[in-house]
């Protein structure tokens, strides 16, 4: 098409992004699948295989370095490689962009989720949320459950759609599916696990330097919905976070944006783990807090790509003059 080439890069990855982002929901809304699924089979197995936990630590964090690379960089290779070989080039990256981005049925999910909390269905609750958490899900109480249901979806959705999203636009296809590729191997070598306490070192780290930035714009979005409702006083509560290199910033203000609690101790492998809290003045998390949460993700989510959408016209038409 004469039209796309005519484009910006820039303009093009956006245009390309809005395209797959529609095609991706429409999919996800009639049919549950998991493009992944077969690469999570074989981190799975790599790690079984890789990981001893009778070794020293130093070993244990260099096999995880090297099962990493070793998985990793062959990939990446061959698809830059056979990029060469693509006649039409937004379908090639429109794929890679479909496989990096994680579910868009998120909503569709924690409403069910919060549908079966109101009609007391709690194990229908456990049963639904357990294959989308590392955490265990047998003991928890509605009010856990409401609250590992919005924790879920903040964090899948600014992991798998926000980050692979603006790893496309800045970096290309390419990027994008590496570093989902690498989410999947830190979600199979998550550190909270035991036996991958060490192994999964690099995986996290690595995660953990490429999500800071678009989880911060994510995180400020956010706190600009809450203008007039506290927003400079959650800012000051909540900055002490903003450097941190993990999540804790993005559940902060989240956390105050909903005037829930969230954080707090888990259950890993019988085991449990105390994890920082957020907002201890807050109510505990209810179903309704699930429904709010989504809209929230969801205004979020548009608003970025509203601007994104008027900042490509906008570089289009400067280009163009």
């Amino acid at each position: 098409m004469t039209v796309l080439t005519e484009l910006t890069p820039f303009t093009y990855h956006v245009l390309i992004l809005m395209v797959v982002l529609f095609i991706k929901s429409l999919v996800s809304h009639f049919i549950a699948h998991e493009p992944l699924r077969f690469f999570k089979f074989y981190c799975l197995q790599l790690g079984n295989k890789v990981n001893n936990s009778k070794n020293s630590t130093s070993h244990q964090t260099i096999a995880g370095l090297l099962a990493l690379l070793v998985t990793l960089i062959p990939i990446a290779i061959i698809l830059w490689l056979f990029a060469d070989f693509v006649a039409v080039d937004y379908i090639w990256q429109g794929l890679l962009l479909y496989l990096a981005l994680g579910s868009l049925n998120l909503g569709q999910i924690n409403k069910s989720i919060a549908q079966a909390l109101v009609a007391k269905q709690n194990y229908l609750a456990k049963q639904t949320l357990k294959p989308l958490l590392l955490r265990e899900t047998e003991q928890l109480s509605q009010v856990g459950l409401s609250k590992a249901a919005i924790e879920m979806q903040l964090l899948r959705s600014v992991q798998q759609i926000y980050v692979v999203s603006f790893l496309f636009v800045s970096f290309g296809p390419l990027a994008a599916l590496s570093y989902r590729l690498l989410l999947e191997m830190h979600y199979c070598w998550n550190t909270k696990l035991a036996q991958y306490k060490h192994f999964g070192f690099y995986s996290q780290l690595f995660i953990q330097l490429i999500q800071w930035l678009p989880s911060r714009f994510m995180a400020l979005l956010i706190l600009l919905s809450t203008v007039g409702q506290g927003s400079v006083l959650f800012w000051r509560l909540t900055r002490v976070h903003l450097f941190k290199l993990n999540n804790d910033f993005v559940m902060a203000i989240f956390a105050f944006s909903l005037a829930v609690r969230l954080g707090g101790v888990a259950m890993y492998q019988q085991e449990k783990l105390r994890k920082l809290a957020f907002n201890d003045l807050g109510k505990q998390p209810e179903p309704r807090d699930i429904i709010k949460a989504t809209k929230k993700m969801n205004l979020a989510i548009y608003s970025s790509l509203l601007l994104l959408a008027l900042l490509a016209v906008g570089w289009q038409l400067a280009f163009n003059a």
